[in-house]
């Protein structure tokens, strides 16, 4: 079964599919060995692991690059964060193509202005692109994939930029109808009423997708209660690990003076070894070498 095939089948038979960022090969490989059922190849990460804004600053070949070696590494789907699809339905076209050939299971994008600006930020520049020119880009999407079971997820940032539910439901509704797979809605609120409130209205059979960053209170079991939402996104939390554990470490290591209280901490190199595929290498190395 195709790691396409096999996120559709998990959107049919399970009441909901939990997927989790990475931002290189390695954080994917923590997070499937962790039993997540997915890995979202995030824009916010990558971006982030490059010391840079989500601001569609890096490129798609970029992108494009990580997701592919992140989708080598592992044996659970990649969902791509592919944000506006780097530019109109023309580049959607090329960028969907590029995707489904290097192995993803389904693309995420959303219905902002290019360049965007990221969703979660305070003073950000939340500018949407008019309900009919998105509409034609997930046509496009869709008319692209060549494998049905490759999944086009359409995401609204209506609540994001503050147009309310009926501008959300609206949005919504046409990108189902012009074939999206899944409908993401997202929302900055600290509670997860706005989005519980959409879900509420929400009427058609195309499901739901939440990324439950800014009301992290909202549980697996609660989405699951819902009904309508198949999928939920940890959208950030491994580059947010990453970070505070670095932070930590380093930070000890300078305050101690050197690394002898903070060694018995972290890790062994052992296991780094192991995450790296070493063992198997050495075997390799043990068959062929002459």
């Amino acid at each position: 079964m195709s790691k396409a095939a096999a996120l559709r089948a998990k959107f049919r038979d399970r009441d909901l599919t939990h997927i989790i960022g990475a931002h290189n090969p390695l954080s994917a490989r923590l997070a499937e060995n962790a039993g997540f059922d997915g890995i979202w190849a995030s824009g916010f990460e990558l971006s982030a692991a490059y010391g840079l804004p989500d601001a569609s600053l890096i490129t798609m070949t970029q992108h494009l690059d990580m997701a592919r070696a992140i989708n080598d590494a592992i044996d659970i789907p990649v969902v791509a964060d592919i944000d506006t699809g780097f530019g109109n339905a023309v580049n959607v076209i090329h960028a969907v193509e590029q995707y489904e050939a290097a192995g993803m299971a389904a693309v995420v994008m959303e219905d902002k202005k290019f360049p965007k600006d990221t969703s979660l930020l305070a003073d950000g520049r939340q500018e949407l692109l008019s309900i009919e020119e998105f509409e034609g880009k997930v046509e496009a999407a869709v008319a692209t994939r060549r494998d049905v079971d490759f999944m086009v997820i359409a995401r609204t940032e209506a609540l994001i930029a503050g147009h309310g539910q009926e501008e959300a439901k609206r949005r919504g509704e046409v990108y189902a109808k012009a074939g999206a797979d899944a409908i993401l809605v997202h929302s900055k609120q600290k509670t997860p009423d706005e989005v519980l409130e959409f879900i509420a209205g929400w009427d058609l059979d195309t499901p739901l997708v939440l990324v439950p960053t800014a009301y992290p209170q909202l549980t697996e079991a609660d989405i699951a209660a819902l009904g309508k939402v198949k999928l939920v996104i940890y959208g950030n939390h491994g580059i947010r690990a990453a970070v505070t554990g670095m932070e930590d470490v380093f930070k000890r290591i300078r305050t101690d003076g050197g690394i002898q209280n903070v060694d018995a901490d972290i890790v062994p190199v052992t296991h780094v070894f192991d995450l790296q595929g070493v063992p198997d290498q050495k075997a390799r190395e043990k068959k062929f070498l002459r």
